[in-house]
């Protein structure tokens, strides 16, 4: 599994959600929406530091992760966090990854 947070996506976190160096921002699934290959679940993020993290991505000193107790939701694929600047708002990417599935 890998994470990617796009140069657009870093920015997005910087402005709006006012994300620095101290904090950092936990992506998992929550009951209710979709994803392109989830039906009944979509993506959350909180703002938070990692206690267990099964992936994270450091950029500018901000922590970007996914603990192990969502491995559920990410199992097979790796995550990519871009910025869709229609809706102002990140968007989030899963690829699939099938040496994740061999483990």
């Amino acid at each position: 599994m890998k994470l990617t947070i796009t140069p657009q996506a870093q920015q997005w976190f910087k402005t709006e959600v006012g994300v620095t160096a101290e904090s950092g921002i936990r992506f998992y699934g929550k009951i209710y929406g979709k994803t392109d290959v989830h039906d009944g679940f979509s993506i959350a993020m909180s703002v938070e530091s990692p206690d267990q993290p099964l992936v994270e991505e450091k950029i500018d000193g901000i922590t970007y992760f996914i603990e192990e107790t969502d491995d559920w939701f990410f199992k097979g694929y790796d995550l990519v966090v871009d910025y869709d600047k229609k809706n102002d708002e990140p968007k989030y990417v899963f690829e699939g990854n099938k040496e994740d599935l061999k483990q």
